[in-house]
């Protein structure tokens, strides 16, 4: 890290501030715009019972990973909402230690899927392989654990009585409660991380994180390049991360290439502490949460730099 004064410092600084100001504005309201329109949309299917009956479809391909059918409701919340909404369904239910690991390996492969998909997509990844990534990760998990797993334990989730179907005023205003917390939370820390990320670049810090992380980075066959990105998003989570890939991705600073590899990991192994520690908290093994997305995830960016480099040669040729 370069030595400078006082003076040089705050003025560098401020620089740094104002030039990254009016993108990171322009992709906070675009985050919360996707973010208020795909809430709503959801709230609108739970409380026409669109979600219980898409679940009550899949139930029967539940048993194929060792889950009762009415797992499949937790996941489908999860899958459309977040993992708080499947937290709330999986806790209705009786299912021993296992069985909740495993499902929650499904909901932390594909949970939020429009939202995160939305802003994955915005950073130039597909849409439509970033969906279907997930999803099958989750599937492909969740088959494997139950292969894999011996019974873990005699814990089981504690059921909880279901809520009532509420009217669609209280619905809407229970929406506009958590809105109003999210909203403000969500601009905060994507103002936050991206002046973060200005001033570490200013200063030449970036480049001490990449060259720390590099051995980590190659196990997961990322750029060193990508070091901050993957920390912020292991640790606050995708939708953050990826809006500062938004901003990354505009400067020049990550090549498609790298931004696809980085989406694939992260889509699948991402806000590594508060997640983590919810889907614990209702009897989830944690660290097989941890190890069998980190598997995932290798398998995926190692996967996508093979095809990459076939397509590569096919167009050399």
């Amino acid at each position: 890290m370069e030595c400078i004064d006082k003076q040089s410092f705050k003025q560098r600084s401020l620089a740094a501030l104002k030039r990254t100001l009016p993108s990171t504005k322009k992709t906070a309201i675009w985050v919360v715009k996707v973010t208020v329109s795909v809430s709503f949309a959801i709230m609108l299917l739970q409380y026409l019972n669109v979600v219980p009956w898409v679940s009550e479809l899949l139930s029967p391909v539940f048993s194929l990973f060792g889950l009762p059918g009415e797992a499949a409701l937790a996941y489908v919340s999860g899958y459309f909402v977040n993992v708080y909404s499947a937290i709330a369904a999986a806790v209705t239910l009786d299912m021993d230690v296992r069985s909740v690991t495993i499902l929650s390996a499904m909901v932390l492969c594909s949970h939020n899927m429009i939202v995160e998909t939305a802003v994955q997509k915005k950073t130039g990844s597909s849409a439509v392989r970033v969906v279907v990534t997930r999803t099958l990760s989750g599937v492909i998990l969740a088959f494997v654990l139950n292969m894999l797993l011996p019974p873990l334990g005699e814990g089981e989730v504690s059921a909880q009585i279901l809520p009532q179907q509420s009217s669609f005023l209280d619905s809407f205003l229970q929406w506009l409660k958590s809105t109003a917390i999210l909203v403000p939370k969500m601009v905060i820390i994507i103002f936050s991380l991206n002046m973060a990320q200005a001033l570490l670049a200013e200063f030449g810090i970036i480049k001490v994180i990449s060259k720390m992380f590099r051995p980590v980075m190659r196990i997961f066959g990322l750029p060193a390049k990508c070091s901050l990105l993957w920390i912020i998003a292991n640790t606050v989570g995708l939708a953050y991360g990826a809006a500062l890939m938004i901003e990354e991705s505009r400067s020049g600073a990550l090549e498609k290439e790298d931004i696809d590899k980085l989406n694939a990991h992260i889509g699948i192994s991402h806000s590594n502490l508060e997640d983590l520690m919810l889907l614990t908290s209702i009897g989830a093994v944690w660290w097989i949460l941890l190890i069998s997305r980190w598997i995932m995830s290798i398998i995926l960016v190692w996967e996508f730099r093979l095809e990459t480099a076939i397509k590569n040669k096919f167009v050399s040729l």
